[in-house]
């Protein structure tokens, strides 16, 4: 079987310490990517001397800068335009694939051409807590292609979740929605994959195919004060109204996929009337199960948020 091409892009800032186990991580899968399109963000460290070094030891990288430090959401969308593949996979300079991520995708990804993007189980470390457990877990039993209306199912029963650290995206679905829409900052890469697998379905690996790192600095953890919190927020229900997403907020407002945002969520339709009509029942019991999760974490001695997390990782009533 022939394989469709990849490009992967690495947005970079000031990760020179880790992007060596990111790049060789890649380099090494058993499928490698048709190119690698480092792209450095302004940094202060090292990275550029790094990134220069592996572009002269192996031709698939493209080394690339912009001229000043212009956030991730940019550089993820200047990468989107250099790259040449027919999928995408969007990796961060401090998590790792694990070996076999790409050749796997790509396979199931061949055998199903509708799906807009593949995905597998992701092992997530929090670096502060020390705490390590297993997302997207549960989407099936065996791998193959989900179709949106299969995905409403599992959100319903909270089992669906779409780690884009493990993603392969058709690379024209991702210009179809626009890119990562910058008005969304860290939740930009949720409502890309999420909308395009309700639009169009995903492909899913029951294995664990990715390390996620999390920690104060990285863009995950950072930057969710309150006021621009909400501001997001707003913004996704904004986008949600807009005639050329009706579809998908069908299958989000029936799933009770805004859940996984939380209080937040929930502060942003009580704010705005027009906005309510996502504030079904099924979200509320999701939200608070969700928030839940969130004190568990934060609050919790190690042990006993552990245990939480085992226990918050199971389904979630579908009623």
């Amino acid at each position: 079987m022939t394989l469709p091409s990849l490009s992967v892009v690495v947005p970079n800032y000031n990760h020179g310490h880790s992007l060596p186990a990111c790049l060789d991580a890649l380099l090494a899968q058993s499928v490698p990517p048709d190119e690698i399109v480092v792209i450095d963000d302004g940094s202060t460290d090292d990275s550029r001397t790094v990134i220069a070094d592996y572009a002269r030891r192996h031709p698939c990288i493209r080394p690339e800068a912009n001229p000043a430090n212009r956030g991730v959401v940019f550089t993820m969308n200047r990468g989107l335009e250099l790259a040449r593949g027919d999928y995408l996979h969007f990796a961060s300079a401090d998590d790792m694939v694990l070996p076999g991520l790409f050749e796997r995708s790509l396979t199931l990804l061949a055998a199903h051409p509708r799906a807009a993007l593949s995905c597998s189980a992701s092992r997530w470390s929090d670096m502060d807590s020390g705490m390590t457990w297993s997302m997207a877990a549960g989407l099936a039993q065996e791998p193959g292609y989900l179709d949106p209306d299969r995905l409403v199912a599992l959100e319903r029963a909270g089992r669906l979740m779409i780690v884009s650290h493990s993603a392969l995206l058709k690379a024209g679905v991702v210009r179809e929605f626009g890119g990562f829409l910058p008005d969304l900052r860290w939740h930009c890469d949720w409502f890309l994959t999420y909308a395009a697998a309700f639009r169009h379905g995903l492909c899913y690996r029951p294995e664990v195919l990715s390390q996620v790192h999390l920690h104060g600095s990285s863009y995950y953890g950072s930057g969710r004060r309150r006021t621009e919190h909400d501001a997001v927020m707003t913004r996704l229900l904004e986008l949600l109204h807009e005639e050329r997403f009706g579809d998908v907020a069908r299958r989000i407002r029936e799933s009770g996929a805004l859940s996984l945002h939380a209080i937040p969520m929930l502060r942003a339709m009580l704010r705005q009337p027009a906005h309510r009509d996502f504030l079904t029942a099924r979200f509320l019991r999701k939200c608070l199960w969700r928030q839940a999760q969130v004190l568990a974490r934060r609050h919790f001695p190690t042990w006993l948020a552990r245990a939480c997390i085992r226990l918050f990782l199971r389904p979630t009533p579908s009623r």
